[in-house]
């Protein structure tokens, strides 16, 4: 039972002290870059799906 209760009071003083928590301004850029990031990637999926169906739609 020792070892449970070591094992939780070490992972709170870890998040309450040794973990960098992100500022409001870095976590909205990053929320930014991932949005983007994901929107271009979506985009691209799209356009090869098109390019790859257009002809395949045609042999038909």
């Amino acid at each position: 039972m020792n070892k449970v209760s070591n094992y939780f009071s070490e992972s709170f003083r870890e998040l309450t002290e040794k973990v960098t928590w992100p500022t409001w301004q870095q976590l909205q850029q990053s929320t930014m870059i991932v949005l983007v990031a994901s929107l271009l990637i979506t985009g691209l999926v799209a356009l090869m799906d098109f390019v790859a169906g257009w002809p395949l739609s045609r042999i038909q």
